[in-house]
């Protein structure tokens, strides 16, 4: 056991996700059972870490949490501590109060934060790290968007729910002769509707990656009914955009670090088709938020596992500044320098996209 590690903390920032907990439980069990650390989990992401609102995490208090999706820590996607919110004079500011949470940490003897997030908040755990505060990160995001570790945790779940989804409106298009249309999340990359409309048997996929042609689209319809298909089934990624167009924003939320809020691609597709095409309904349904709740997927509740207990015993080598992430089979770690600003895209010659392909579905180029 180090000698100089006694006292670890976790976070979870940014949006929840399944497998937050699953990580929560497995950095608190490794901690005690293994290297006899106390354990304590911020409220709120960095919020609670600059309030100074934390629980202690103990064998008991995270009994039962594996398979629950959100986190009991709660979490937070509008707090840099970099660039955070304060009252100053009865106005409100911007200011750099990180070394105010670093303060809060060495008066509770913290020694090593373990920080659980996408690339916002992994962003200030390399900031912090560059200020000497012994940091871990890892890797959450369903839109399985982050450049250095194969799959972050969460994807899997979402994926799942997007195809039993698909399932679903299957058999409504198919008994009204409908084009029905899923949107589903992942900002700007399209991993969860690749995954989910080759699962999901989908006819079109739309994805960032690739800007469509609307009259692709009503191609594949067309071929589709000469086939004796009279439905058809799209998946369109929030992000997704035409050729001589631009992404849907749903709203601004200004006092966000990333405060575009994508949505309202699927309706826009399904009245820009219902305007062409007059001998079938068109239907769009956003799957939203709840790609996000419910249980965790047996496969993420066995990843964040993982990736948990490598953080760690990363605390325990002292090896801090660094991100859990999969390689291939194996868990492993990356400097939090090179994680930031590295987006994991679709690209053109992707073999899933060429497998999709092959099978016959569209990606509306």
């Amino acid at each position: 056991m180090s000698k100089k590690i006694k006292k670890i903390a976790l976070l979870t920032g940014g949006g929840d996700c399944p497998g937050l907990n699953a990580v929560i439980r497995a950095v608190t069990r490794t901690a005690i059972l293994q290297y006899g650390y106390e354990v304590i989990g911020y409220k709120f992401g960095y919020r609670g870490l600059y309030n100074n609102d934390y629980i202690k995490l103990d064998l008991n208090s995270i009994s039962g949490i594996l398979h629950r999706g959100g986190t009991i820590l709660h979490s937070s996607n509008k707090d840099n501590l970099f660039d955070y919110q304060v009252i100053e004079n009865g106005e409100t500011v911007k200011k750099d109060v990180s070394d105010k949470a670093i303060e809060n940490m060495k008066n509770l003897g913290v020694d090593a934060l373990v920080v659980i997030g996408g690339d916002g908040t992994l962003t200030s755990a390399r900031d912090f790290a560059r200020k000497g505060v012994n940091v871990i990160g890892v890797p959450k995001t369903i839109d399985n968007d982050l450049l250095a570790t194969d799959v972050t945790f969460g994807f899997n779940t979402a994926t799942e729910i997007a195809c039993e989804a698909l399932d679903r409106l299957h058999t409504t298009a198919e008994s009204h002769h409908r084009i029905m249309l899923l949107e589903v999340m992942g900002r700007n990359a399209g991993w969860i509707a690749l995954d989910a409309g080759i699962a999901g048997s989908a006819d079109v996929i739309l994805i960032p990656e690739i800007p469509y042609d609307l009259n692709k689209i009503v191609d594949k319809v067309k071929e589709r009914e000469e086939a004796g298909k009279q439905f058809t089934i799209i998946v369109v990624a929030e992000g997704a955009k035409p050729k001589d167009g631009d992404v849907v924003v749903a709203k601004i939320v200004d006092d966000s670090p990333d405060p575009i809020r994508l949505g309202g691609i699927g309706n826009k597709i399904a009245a820009d088709l219902e305007a062409i095409i007059k001998n079938h309904e068109v239907r769009s349904t956003t799957l939203g938020h709840i790609q996000r709740g419910g249980n965790t997927s047996a496969y993420d509740r066995i990843l964040s596992t993982r990736y948990g207990v490598k953080a760690t015993e990363l605390i325990n080598e002292e090896l801090f500044g660094n991100m859990v992430c999969l390689k291939g089979q194996n868990i492993s770690y990356v400097s939090l320098e090179e994680v930031i600003g590295n987006t994991k895209c679709i690209t053109a010659n992707d073999e899933k996209v060429a497998a999709a392909k092959m099978m016959g579905i569209s990606f509306g180029d």
